[in-house]
């Protein structure tokens, strides 16, 4: 389930009056991206941007059994802190899967979190370090990390059993390339028509369909 699938800062923009912002088609209305991966009753959180409260009221989700991270870019993880109604209702911690790096980052921003003594409330989460290519597992649900290039950062992208997730890509490596090929589904970005210097535009993306070659692609953070 796409929860969002809008840029870092959302559409429509804050103050902008161009077409596609001022548009009455809901369409045109989309939070900050994120997704929710479900198998066999296992609910599987991607990103946790800044609209995570909003995306998951929408949906209707009562329970997460983890959260994976793409990066650490703030409309990925900012939204860390909603996770508290789950600590809360499923009387424990969330596992988060993510880089090293991005745990670093993690507990620059939210150091309450990480604070040996968390005061009475705090989000509370189990860290589970990941790398490119290692597959891991979530519950029977078996997940492998994809090194994806988001400019000159890398990141992650992630292939389940029959969908291929990769946002924020500018560049997919040869490896990651064979590992989503043909994938019955695939999530991608593409930012906007215009070259950008993070991201896939259209023609690239649309371009990359062809190499992957799923059966149905849907296009994210655009």
């Amino acid at each position: 389930m796409l929860l969002g699938t809008g840029t870092s800062q959302g559409v429509p923009i804050i103050g902008c009056d161009c077409e596609v912002c001022v548009s009455t088609d809901p369409a045109d209305k989309r939070l900050r991206t994120s997704a929710l991966y479900s198998e066999n009753g296992v609910n599987i959180l991607i990103d946790v941007g800044p609209d995570t409260r909003q995306q998951l009221l929408r949906a209707g989700i009562s329970h997460l059994d983890a959260i994976i991270l793409t990066h650490e870019h703030n409309d990925h993880i900012i939204g860390l802190d909603e996770i508290r109604p789950f600590n809360h209702r499923q009387k424990k911690a969330m596992p988060i899967y993510a880089l090293k790096r991005v745990f670093d980052e993690l507990s620059k921003r939210f150091n309450y979190v990480f604070d040996p003594e968390p005061y009475p409330g705090a989000p509370k989460i189990e860290v589970h370090e990941i790398k490119p290519y290692e597959r891991f597992e979530i519950k029977g649900v078996s997940i492998m990390p994809l090194l994806i290039m988001h400019g000159d950062l890398p990141i992650l992208g992630f292939r389940f059993e029959n969908i291929s997730y990769i946002t924020d890509a500018k560049i997919i490596p040869t490896k990651s390339l064979e590992l989503v090929k043909n994938t019955p589904h695939l999530v991608l970005n593409a930012l906007h028509h215009v070259p950008h210097n993070m991201h896939l535009n259209l023609i690239e993306a649309l371009d990359l369909v062809k190499v992957i070659n799923p059966e149905k692609t849907y296009l994210t953070h655009m």
